[in-house]
């Protein structure tokens, strides 16, 4: 089998944001490799930090905020140094594209669809009239829009959210990126256009062999789509590794309380799990582990020290003490033992249910 190729290594990303004279620290000494071809999903409530980690690939932080540590190496270049806009116009669409959760406003209202794909193969393709035009109907029938050459003309409030989404994703496409980050792009969709737009940037993903980031808070979109997991809590990756080895043997207890979230294990008449608390203030220097106020296995260690890196298998590690030798053996909560197992049942239930 041949080893994958390094597309991106960030090392020690730390970014901060002015914030009427104080300084919040958003992410915290974050390190990541993605590797070409891949789908690396990083998951996390609102708030977690990982919005803010990709957009330092595309520097597309606002204006109060800086990475104030680390470095991220793409194609030799370090992007973590880059400060013209003149800089970041090679790298952004054309090596790196973005597909934001609401597609709304990630179109202009006042120009025609077609302009809209046109003018970003005109720029990133350097293809121009009819050919331009061709390639622009070509990508919307590949996104699955009915009619393609009559809705060419369309505006965008002539168009469902669902087909606003898929045009979205036919914008990026048209600038040929090598990597594709999908911010939380089934967010403001209903479930059923969800799992169609996923299957459609799966579907895309394979054909175009670009690599995928995918930011979500939904655990069960991860199973679906995912490679690798990197689970993010107050801007510190706590938890990385296979989606197997989040779904079968997760270490972390924010991880299993994402799990014991999803609204796929509730049952009829019971109230569905939520984690209690809410997460630290990021305007302060953090304290041991960011989770333990709102861990119910957390000792006395974790409210002093940081737990550094264990590592589970080559491919899996966690920050948490509970994987220190010394710490009492925990087992996961009851509701996500045999997880597989259950997700099967729900899933069978679901075809079922549509038949």
């Amino acid at each position: 089998m041949t080893e994958k190729k390094k597309i991106i290594e960030a090392k020690n990303i730390s970014v901060q944001f002015r914030v009427r004279n104080r300084y919040l620290t958003a992410i915290r000494d974050v390190s990541v490799d993605l590797y070409d071809g891949e789908v690396l999903a990083i998951v996390g409530e609102s708030g977690s930090g990982k919005s803010v980690f990709t957009k330092t690939f595309t520097g597309m932080l606002e204006e109060n905020g800086h990475i104030s540590e680390g470095t991220i190496l793409y194609n030799g270049q370090d992007l973590a140094q880059i400060k013209s806009n003149d800089e970041w116009a090679k790298i952004r669409g054309g090596e790196i594209a973005t597909i934001f959760q609401d597609p709304m406003t990630s179109l202009n209202p006042i120009l025609t669809i077609g302009k809209q794909i046109v003018e970003v193969i005109e720029k990133h393709q350097k293809i121009k009239g009819e050919k331009a035009k061709q390639i622009a109907i070509d990508l919307m029938k590949k996104v699955g829009i009915p009619e393609a050459e009559k809705r060419f003309s369309d505006y965008p409030f002539e168009y469902s959210g669902g087909m606003r989404q898929r045009i979205v994703i036919a914008i990026a496409l048209a600038c040929k990126p090598k990597i594709l980050i999908c911010d939380e792009p089934t967010t403001a969709l209903d479930v059923t256009i969800q799992a169609q737009i996923l299957d459609l940037i799966r579907t895309l993903q394979e054909e175009y062999q670009f690599t995928t980031i995918f930011i979500t808070h939904d655990l069960g979109v991860v199973a679906n789509i995912a490679d690798k997991v990197a689970v993010m809590y107050a801007g510190e990756i706590v938890e990385y590794g296979s989606v197997e080895d989040l779904f079968f043997d997760p270490k972390h207890p924010y991880t299993w309380s994402l799990l014991s979230s999803l609204p796929q294990l509730g049952q009829k008449g019971e109230e569905l799990f939520s984690i209690p608390g809410t997460p630290p203030s990021l305007f302060k220097k953090i304290k041991g582990d960011a989770f333990a106020p709102r861990n119910p296995f957390a000792m006395k260690v974790d409210y002093e020290v940081a737990p550094p890196k264990f590592q589970v298998t080559s491919s899996h590690w966690a920050k948490t003490w509970l994987l220190d030798e010394r710490a009492p053996k925990i087992e996961k909560p009851e509701i996500i033992q045999n997880l597989h197992e259950k997700m099967q049942i729900v899933v069978k239930k679901q075809h079922q249910e549509e038949l």
